[in-house]
């Protein structure tokens, strides 16, 4: 069974994360099949805005934590992402809607964060929890304080602490807070919307806005990966992984 569905419709796909038996954690071949679905979705001039959403009752928890233990008791590497892969959805010149359907943690949020839309169901939360692996948040360090206020974003970064549809639809990190059987219906209905438009007019004002969003965001880049180097390659961002893993709470040892 693929890791990603990708369906099409008339002038709309929907990616849908298919890991559920590990709440479609951003690992398996999900990446690669995103990436070959992203490809074909941005080829195709019928393809007008795009739906990401979650199989079962998350949106996606992130990083797979068991496949990064993996990774580093073999002491292989997660390899660097590009710039591209870190911003799939917002770099895409067509439009893309987050339905996040259930429990959006983590790296997972952050994919939610790289959509230009997001709504939400009254089932969905959340979170930020890197600092809990002692490990560092991807996106949302560049990105978050560029969607919420300072102050919000720097509560959710460093505490871990979850966020419910109610605060994040508040904080205006999502547009609707929808009943669970509404959310697909309700992402379809945006999507229609934006496809009823001139398609050179919604790519521009895309394009111009995020050009706003990510201005100086590879200067933050460059220096995220002077950051990471040292956080990552700490004892403490060993200890988190095997700690989850190992259903325990971590000993950290500030080094």
């Amino acid at each position: 069974m693929a890791d990603l569905v990708y369906e099409k419709h008339d002038r709309y796909a929907v990616f849908t994360m298919n890991r559920p038996d590990r709440l479609n954690a951003l690992g398996g071949t999900m990446m690669s099949e995103l990436q070959e679905a992203l490809d074909d979705f941005t080829a195709d001039p019928a393809m007008r805005a795009g739906i990401l959403t979650g199989a079962g009752r998350a949106f996606s928890a992130g990083a797979d934590l068991k496949e990064m233990n993996q990774r580093n008791e073999s002491g292989q590497q997660g390899g660097q992402r590009t710039l591209e892969a870190n911003m799939p959805f917002s770099r895409n010149p067509k439009p893309f809607i987050a339905a996040v359907n259930g429990l959006c943690l983590a790296g997972g949020m952050e994919r939610a964060l790289d959509c230009d839309i997001r709504i939400c169901s009254t089932e969905a939360y959340f979170g930020l929890f890197e600092v809990k692996r002692g490990i560092l948040p991807g996106y949302a360090i560049h990105h978050l304080a560029r969607l919420i206020p300072f102050g919000e974003a720097m509560y959710v970064l460093l505490t871990a602490d979850r966020v419910s549809p109610e605060q994040a639809h508040q904080w205006g990190l999502v547009h609707d807070v929808v009943e669970p059987k509404e959310l697909l219906p309700r992402a379809t209905e945006i999507a229609e919307m934006i496809a009823e438009n001139a398609p050179l007019a919604v790519e521009g004002t895309k394009a111009m806005a995020n050009h706003w969003r990510q201005l100086a965001v590879d200067e933050s880049y460059r220096m995220g990966s002077w950051v990471s180097k040292v956080v990552l390659s700490s004892e403490d961002a060993k200890e988190g992984p095997r700690a989850f893993v190992e259903k325990r709470p971590p000993e950290w040892k500030g080094r």
